[in-house]
């Protein structure tokens, strides 16, 4: 039988998602809870891939398991044996052909900025801690322009081995609440580092390094060199995956 997990963590301490040798990761960590609650160590896959330090409010991953335990009580089996930075919160069962990363039909993701002379403790890890102050609505005039479907190239580290670099973003905004910004993006996929090179080009767009119409000339230009700078991992999270009624 396949199972759905729905988990959130935060990324500090872990390499990321993927198991890798000699470094401690996400899934290897859920992995292990996995083995203490049903005596064998599935395999788990996800919806995607992290980088080192990038959280996640809502993660999707799904393994298969013969077992008697209810779907719904598999979060509270899970938790007894997972640090207090990953915590699932959802498990339920699907479709044998589903498939948490290529079933899913869109991704969110939240860049979230400190904008302050100060740093703040409870936020060191969790926000790109920046002292400059930002044009919020030069930021959010420029995020605007990230809608629709584009070759977002420009917006893509070098390195990525995807065949096309066409994705179309729903949606892209700039909240601020207080010294927080929270820049959000909402794409029925993502390239590689492709959010945190969005969030770097706003705030170069809010510190008046870049011109705040110059996005569109951007995304044209197909230049990874014409945006801004890639923002640190820290202030990166998955936070809502998409699926279709009929995945389940």
């Amino acid at each position: 039988m396949r199972y759905l997990l729905t988990m959130r963590f935060c990324g500090g301490k872990y390499h990321g998602w993927q198991v890798q040798q000699n470094a401690v990761t996400v899934q290897q960590t859920v992995q292990d809870a996995l083995e203490r609650v049903f005596g064998r160590r599935p395999d788990l896959t996800g919806c995607s891939r992290t980088d080192s330090g990038v959280h996640a409010n809502m993660f999707c991953a799904h393994f298969d398991m013969d077992t008697d335990i209810p779907a719904e009580r598999i979060p509270a089996a899970l938790n007894a044996h997972l640090p207090e930075d990953i915590a699932v919160y959802g498990c339920r069962i699907v479709r044998p052909d589903f498939h948490a990363r290529y079933s899913a039909s869109g991704k969110g993701y939240v860049y979230k900025i400190l904008s302050s002379p100060y740093r703040d403790p409870f936020l060191t890890g969790r926000a790109y801690h920046i002292k400059q102050h930002l044009d919020i609505e030069a930021m959010s005039a420029a995020a605007a322009c990230f809608a629709g479907r584009h070759d977002f190239a420009a917006f893509c580290s070098a390195g990525s081995s995807v065949e096309s670099t066409v994705r179309e973003v729903f949606g892209a905004a700039v909240e601020q609440h207080g010294e927080l910004i929270e820049f959000s993006v909402h794409a029925d996929g993502f390239l590689y580092n492709m959010v945190r090179i969005m969030a770097g080009t706003l705030i170069d767009i809010g510190c008046m390094r870049l011109r705040p119409d110059s996005v569109g000339d951007i995304i044209a230009s197909c230049e990874r060199n014409r945006a801004g700078f890639t923002a640190p991992p820290h202030g990166l999270y998955l936070n809502r995956v998409y699926y279709d009624d009929n995945s389940f």
